[in-house]
């Protein structure tokens, strides 16, 4: 095959409706948008209208709301803290927190702070500093001799503070 050889497949492209272009097209004259009035205007869309009738989106009735104080946690899951510990991305025997973990590839973004969930098990005892965790990573890690530290500020706070001090 040479590069002068390429086309594209039969009817992958779809030719351009030629609007406007006489009675014989079937297009003609009025271009398809019948005869005069707000719809056959360039620039304008009524959306939602249904000729008068309640139209849907306020036929149905409203549902739920977005807490825009809600703490948004990036999860991280025992299984992983032990796959990255045993891969020598984090030392164990350092205090763990969400620049270590940032800066090790763990984790990408810190968002509100980091929430550790007990999915899989823990074999080092770690010391680890996170926003929330829940009761089954808590016990994992005191089983193994590990301390688990609940930040009382979310990773935003902290950041705010240091701006406004500047």
């Amino acid at each position: 095959m040479r590069l002068n050889e390429i086309r594209d497949n039969a009817y992958a492209k779809h030719a351009k409706k030629r609007v406007g272009r006489g009675i014989g097209s079937g297009k003609g004259k009025t271009s398809g948008k019948g005869h005069k009035g707000q719809k056959a205007r360039s620039g304008v869309a009524i959306k939602g209208f249904e000729g008068g009738q309640m139209p849907l989106h306020r036929r149905l009735p409203k549902h739920g709301f977005n807490n825009i104080f809600r703490k948004e946690y990036v999860i991280l899951s025992l299984d992983v803290l032990q796959k990255a510990i045993d891969a020598g991305k984090i030392d164990e025997k350092k205090p763990i927190n969400a620049i270590v973990l940032k800066d090790s590839g763990v984790i990408t973004k810190v968002k509100d702070g980091i929430k550790l969930l007990g999915n899989g098990s823990i074999k080092s005892g770690v010391n680890i500093e996170v926003a929330a965790a829940s009761a089954t990573a808590k016990q994992a890690i005191e089983k193994v001799n590990g301390k688990i530290s609940i930040l009382s500020k979310t990773i935003k706070e902290d950041n705010k503070n240091i701006s406004d001090k500047n």
